[in-house]
């Protein structure tokens, strides 16, 4: 699981509640926001609202999917997909030829067509 301090969204007073509370990687912090009751008892001891917890889950389910690392998160975010429900607004074709134009302007080996769609599949089954 990624170490907390690798979510772009979160900003750094949050990052050090956040450890304060024993949450160190977005798996932790996943567990912990699991439900309305439990986002909102994290938001309430962090001092943060309830729309920045969702928020920090969306980059968390997002850094959690396979083979996904620092560069992938660089590459996603260029392409405008900062968290799991960004990738969920757009079909296949979309996803794929934003993630080549991130990676043209990057200049970076893009994805395969095989990660690409892995991510893609992956977002939509847990969201499901």
């Amino acid at each position: 699981m990624p170490p907390i301090d690798e979510l772009i969204r979160i900003e750094p007073i949050y990052l050090g509640r956040l450890e304060r509370q024993g949450i160190f990687t977005t798996g932790l912090l996943l567990e912990v926001t699991e439900t309305p009751t439990r986002r909102q008892n994290l938001a309430d001891q962090v001092g943060s609202s309830t729309n920045d917890v969702l928020m920090w889950r969306d980059e968390a389910q997002m850094l959690n999917l396979a083979g996904f690392g620092a560069a992938e998160h660089r590459l996603l975010s260029q392409a405008g997909f900062e968290g799991l429900k960004d990738i969920l607004l757009v079909d296949l074709p979309t996803f794929r030829t934003r993630l080549g134009r991130a990676a043209d302007e990057l200049k970076v080996e893009p994805p395969t067509e095989l990660t690409i769609e892995g991510w893609w599949d992956q977002a939509h089954t847990l969201a499901e």
